[in-house]
């Protein structure tokens, strides 16, 4: 499977060496003939990797080889950014203080220096790609061009919880389930005697989707006070497990820090006297002592309380279930059809592509009614109406292979064969996440442009829409799973099998994602715990990725070296991180015993994405970030009181600035106008922050603004009215500002025909909206929630013909004034499609044209 990462290292290689800017470097560096002769080697070797992919099933020596080129490949690239490096930093020393040191650095002795060292890096891997390329004859390989695979551009609508049309030959399942729920004279549903139903079935079968579909009927909704679900790890820590349901309960995160008796307190007032259904999925805990600890637990619960286990084991069904385990069949072929239809195909477009149903059957008997093999292969085909890709699919040389029982890694793997090459390096870069690790767009899409992995269409693309466009793809193929859908981005996970699926795409890799074993490992996850000292592996030269991670539901595989490396009181970051030169993201986030960052930090002038969030600790940022002038992601946590002279406002590329938790911070910086290239800026827990900077309104390419939780800020203080400048704002979230008692104009001003997005939440004190919201013609989306001073809404907002959703909750008075028909803000809502409003009475009216 090296073939996919060698494919696309090569095409990214050779398009840089085909790029305007590298013709540039080769002259200026006299080393245009090199990267020529580099070039052409490439291509012979690239010409063939399609026929080695399909060859390597049979022939081990194949796939070595294939290993060999992609390391070539990964060696070009790093010479190549070597390149890059260098005159990132000579425009690093331009910008310094000192003419003397800049003529010294630019000095001919200098130049020199550089330019023999690189041309004999050069000849070096010159030299292992003409024995790459040599080895090939030894294979008798053809040269063939690789099929160009369609691609899906956002045909399907999202959802947060499975769709009912989608899961077929389930119905007589989800009816035993809801009878198991409603029956009152099973048990007396408290403490101990809390009936258990655990589903058992092989991985990818339909538990979950089962769960889910019993989970959101409408019956299930109205018997059950609370309905809680929960994703069980498979070390089946109780501690989580807890914070989880609470989480689910009542919606709180402020538990994470608390002990088990806390813990206990909290989750027993949160279930006393309820009637709950909790769901757990996928458990593996075969530990029957921590079994009953949880339930024991639960026994706080009221009357008719049920939970329902999914499970891949007879022995964990054993442990939890007080009724007769639920066994899952595998979907009848008939069944299993159906479902690949369905999403094989547009409603009745079967029809008219007889043989392409005749083609599907084959494939579904292959999938052996397995629904996540069904699903992914169906996802997969909807994107095409070529009899020859349908038929590669269901001949491939890949079913052949042995297998274990009820194995659906060879039609996973399938699917994965038929990615692009892009999205297959995107895909299996995901390896590097732990099992059931939740992560969010706006993460994964930062990975993905720090690492290079985005294909652009056109100079104006930004790379977040690519990498939410990728997303979407994968998602639309089966390979992610939405887990919540939020407002500023989304949160997905992979099935523990698609995960394998990743895993095996990556494994004998040279350049691991999981391991630390060779020196060319590009992408590194660490854990902030374990025994060793506080310092780096020696062997790093070539990283792209440095995660450190101290999240205690984000633990890493034990099969990782974290612990050999990083210690639980990790304090610093060692000054060696400055010679990481090809580092391209660097996250921290949430290590509160930091105290400080090395200065040489500042050195990684590759570094795009830097995230310093939930670090409590640091007392300062390095003096010399200006310096990073590749930034695009930026997050900070810092006691400092005043960022004036940080030099942020320096970093020209940045697209997304956060500031959290800053409990000390009272003034961020004067010329933030000089943050041209800005989209995102979030300002959250800046407790003593008293005023935003003038600049501010002048950052014309904002799109997204987020202030939240800062108890002292005045959103009127130091941005006075002045001329209206031409803004892009499309989202504003403004949220636990006590000092607001109405909505500033300047917020107006710019955005008044492009704000899609309002969200008013938790302003105490706002007792009016503005008359200018009647100008914000683009609005299409308003939520305003625990606003308890607010009485009506403004004059004119029946003119805002975009507006579509209104959500407002946690306004007692304002709420009774918008009941339907009878209420006096009702004219100004009556047009708006979709409406949700909640009242004190814990009761909600949703009205839905």
């Amino acid at each position: 499977m090296a073939e996919a990462f060698a494919a696309e290292v090569a095409a990214n290689v050779l398009a840089k060496l085909s790029s305007a800017a590298f013709q540039q470097i080769g002259c200026f560096w006299d080393v245009q003939d090199e990267f020529e002769k580099l070039r052409d080697v490439l291509m012979a070797i690239k010409a063939v990797l399609v026929d080695a992919e399909e060859q390597q099933n049979h022939n081990r020596e194949i796939t070595l080889w294939l290993q060999k080129f992609k390391d070539g490949c990964y060696r070009v690239e790093d010479l190549l950014d070597e390149f890059e490096i260098e005159a990132l930093r000579r425009q690093v020393m331009e910008r310094g203080s000192s003419r003397r040191k800049v003529s010294r650095f630019l000095s001919c002795s200098n130049s020199l220096g550089f330019r023999l060292r690189m041309g004999r890096k050069i000849k070096k891997v010159k030299d292992m790609l003409d024995e790459i390329e040599s080895n090939k004859s030894r294979f008798h390989l053809l040269e063939r061009h690789h099929r160009v695979k369609n691609i899906i551009h956002g045909q399907r609508e999202t959802y947060l919880f499975v769709k009912t049309s989608d899961v077929i030959g389930r119905d007589e399942d989800k009816e035993n389930m809801v009878a198991f729920l409603m029956d009152p004279t099973d048990g007396d549903g408290k403490g101990d005697d809390i009936p258990v139903l655990a589903i058992v079935g092989i991985g990818g079968i339909g538990k979950t989707a089962l769960a889910q579909l019993v989970f959101n009927d409408e019956r299930v909704k109205t018997h059950f006070w609370l309905r809680i679900w929960v994703c069980v790890t498979e070390d089946f820590d109780v501690k989580q497990l807890m914070i989880k349901i609470i989480k689910s309960a009542t919606g709180t995160t402020m538990c994470k820090d608390m002990n088990k008796e806390e813990l206990h307190k909290v989750l027993r007032d949160g279930l006393k006297g309820k009637r709950f259904l909790i769901v757990l999925d996928d458990v593996w805990n075969e530990d029957k002592r921590k079994w009953i600890e949880l339930k024991d637990l639960l026994a706080t619960g009221g009357q008719g309380c049920k939970i329902i286990c999914t499970t891949r084991t007879h022995e964990v069904a054993a442990i939890t279930s007080t009724v007769p385990q639920y066994d899952l069949e595998h979907l009848s072929y008939e069944n299993s059809l159906s479902l690949f239809l369905r999403l094989a195909f547009k409603e009745g477009e079967e029809v008219q592509h007889k043989n392409l149903v005749r083609i599907g059957e084959g494939i579904v008997r292959k999938c052996k009614g397995v629904a996540l093999a069904v699903k992914t292969l169906g996802s997969l085909l909807c994107s095409t109406r070529v009899e020859y890709d349908w038929e590669l699919v269901r001949d491939s040389e890949i079913w052949k292979l042995e297998q274990k029982e009820n194995d659906i890694l060879p039609a996973l793997k399938l699917s994965y064969d038929h990615l692009p090459w892009h999205l297959k390096q995107c895909f299996a870069f995901c390896s590097v996440f732990p099992k059931d690790f939740e992560f969010n767009s706006l993460q994964l899409t930062l990975l993905w442009t720090g690492n290079g992995f985005l294909q652009y269409s056109n100079e104006n693309e930004e790379p977040e829409d690519i990498g939410n466009r990728y997303i979407h793809e994968l998602w639309s193929r089966s390979f992610f799973q939405q887990v919540e859908e939020g407002v500023f981005y989304s949160t997905f996970k992979m099935h523990d099998l698609v995960h394998d699926l990743a895993l095996s795409v990556v494994q004998n890799e040279v350049n691991s994602f999981n391991h630390c074993s060779t020196r060319n490992v590009r992408h590194l996850w660490l854990e902030a715990s374990g025994q060793g000292a506080s310092t780096l592996p020696n062997n790093l030269d070539h990283l792209r990725s440095l995660i450190i991670s101290s999240n205690e539901e984000q633990k890493a595989s034990s099969e990782s070296l974290i612990a050999d490396y990083i210690s639980s009181s990790f304090e610093q970051l060692p000054n060696s991180i400055g010679y990481l030169k090809h580092l391209r993201y660097l996250s921290i986030y949430g290590n509160g015993n930091i105290e400080r960052l090395p200065n040489s930090i500042c050195n990684l002038q590759s570094l795009k994405t830097l995230l310093l969030g939930g670090c409590r600790g640091i007392e300062a940022l390095p003096k010399d970030i200006r310096y990073l002038i590749s930034l695009r992601t930026l997050c900070i946590t810092t006691k400092q009181a005043n960022l004036q002279e940080s030099g942020i406002e320096c970093l020209s590329s940045l697209r997304f600035l956060r500031f959290y938790a800053c409990g000390n911070l009272k003034y961020l910086f004067e010329d933030m106008q000089r943050l041209t290239a800005l989209r995102i800026l979030v300002i959250d827990e800046c407790k003593n922050l008293i005023s935003l900077p003038p600049g501010l309104k002048y950052l014309t390419a904002l799109q997204i603004l987020v202030i939240s939780d800062c108890e002292k800020l005045d959103l009127c203080m130091g941005l006075e009215l002045g001329e209206e400048q031409a803004g892009s704002l499309r989202k504003l979230f403004i949220r636990g500002l006590p000092k607001v008692v109405s909505l500033p104009q300047w917020i107006l001003l710019g955005s008044a025909k492009t704000l899609q997005q309002l969200y008013i939440i938790g302003l105490e004190n706002l007792s009016t909206l503005p008359r200018w919201f009647r100008y914000l013609m683009s609005l299409q989306t308003l939520g305003i929630i625990d606003c308890p001073k607010l009485l009506s809404l403004p004059q004119g907002m029946q003119q805002l013909a975009a507006l579509k959703q209104v959500g407002i909750t946690g306004c007692p008075k304002l709420s009774k004034r918008c009941m339907k028909q009878t209420g006096e803000e009702w004219p100004k809502i009556a047009h708006v499609p979709q409406l949700f409003v909640s009242n004190d009475s814990e009761t909600s009216i949703t009205y839905d044209e």
